[in-house]
């Protein structure tokens, strides 16, 4: 458990804190392999957490097992290193009894796909109102290298010295068949684009789900460098934006649209005319999916939101039925003490 302390004049802005990034950088030693992409989404959260005007001691960032979960050392506010795959569970319990937290669950590919599988889903089901940012670097980095739910078929790993036989989870499509009301993607590289996910992900009510796709640059050094590398990014990359036309290229020049429920690439599309318009507000996740289906090289690879919708998020249902009871049934303890079934041991 970490536990923030506080800076001379935090509140100078009546009872909003006034934090920089500096505020949510804690003293402890940060131990990721030089190079390693989580540092940029350390940099990137510390950089974000001013912006939300919360309290330090109202934050709190919940982790499992792997490289991803050491982050809850690294940031100055109240944090618990829980065990493998069960983040989420401590972080529903959290969110649930304390519900003006703002929580965070930092979780890995394997960490959050593997043994956390079933309380991601479920966590998403219900819609707690929870921050789950997910570090992809589609292999077992804490371990040493072996392959994770989201490496590619194929690929040769420690244990998959002949190449893996399983097909890879999309993270994206498993979020939005669990019925998640936030989801987007961002890189590590991008980190202006990155920066503005996981501010973007805070002002959701319910569960937002953020993949990065994250370097691991000692086991799978690489792997989303031919569309994150900055020379190639305009061209390789689609940048999501709600109302929008799915435009790419160093000039917006190529387009996407749809034949039937399928993508097509449109190269120099001429105006807007049948380019496909991005919609995160669809109650339909029709849309979404086909976004997700667009695999490169064929496809420039989706980054940005995915979807966001309103609905009640899980921790307001249960406040609201405590509440409810509570109005309802104002038991007195002596009456409590008198009531039911009573005996008396001798």
């Amino acid at each position: 458990m970490t536990t923030p302390t506080v800076s001379a004049g935090e509140l100078l802005n009546g009872d909003l804190p006034v934090l920089s990034r500096k505020d949510f950088v804690s003293d402890q030693e940060v131990r990721w392999c030089p190079g390693c992409g989580d540092y940029s989404i350390l940099a990137q959260m510390q950089k974000m957490l001013p912006e939300l005007k919360i309290p330090r001691e109202n934050i709190v960032f919940i982790s499992g097992i792997g490289c991803s979960s050491r982050f809850p050392y690294y940031v100055e506010t109240y944090g618990f290193h829980s065990i493998h795959g069960r983040a989420l569970t401590l972080a529903t319990g959290l969110k649930t009894a304390r519900p003006e937290l703002t929580v965070f669950v930092v979780t890995g590919d394997g960490d959050g796909l593997s043994i956390g599988g079933n309380h991601l889903l479920h966590a998403m089901r219900r819609n707690v109102d929870l921050n789950v940012i997910l570090f992809n670097n589609r292999i077992y980095g804490l371990t040493k290298g072996q392959f994770s739910p989201t490496s590619e078929l194929g690929k040769v790993t420690k244990s998959s010295p002949y190449g893996t036989v399983e097909s890879p989870l999309n993270p994206i499509r498993v979020a939005l068949a669990a019925g998640a009301t936030f989801v987007a993607r961002s890189v590590d590289r991008d980190t202006k684009h990155l920066e503005e996910t996981l501010y973007k992900a805070t002002q959701h009510r319910g569960t937002s789900f953020v993949e990065v796709y994250q370097n691991c640059n000692i086991f799978n050094d690489g792997a989303f460098a031919a569309f994150t590398d900055r020379e190639v990014r305009q061209d390789r990359m689609i940048y999501l934006e709600d109302g929008k036309t799915l435009r790419f290229g160093s000039e917006r020049q190529h387009g996407i649209r749809l034949d039937g429920f399928t993508a097509q690439v449109v190269e120099n599309a001429q105006g807007d005319d049948g380019l496909l318009v991005h919609q995160t507000n669809s109650e339909n996740p029709t849309l979404a999916n086909i976004l997700v289906g667009m695999d490169y090289p064929a496809f420039p690879v989706p980054v940005g939101i995915f979807r966001a919708v309103d609905k009640p998020s899980y921790d307001e249902l249960v406040q609201h039925q405590v509440d409810d009871a509570r109005a309802r049934h104002e038991p007195r303890f002596e009456e409590l003490l008198n009531s039911g079934e009573t005996w008396e041991v001798s």
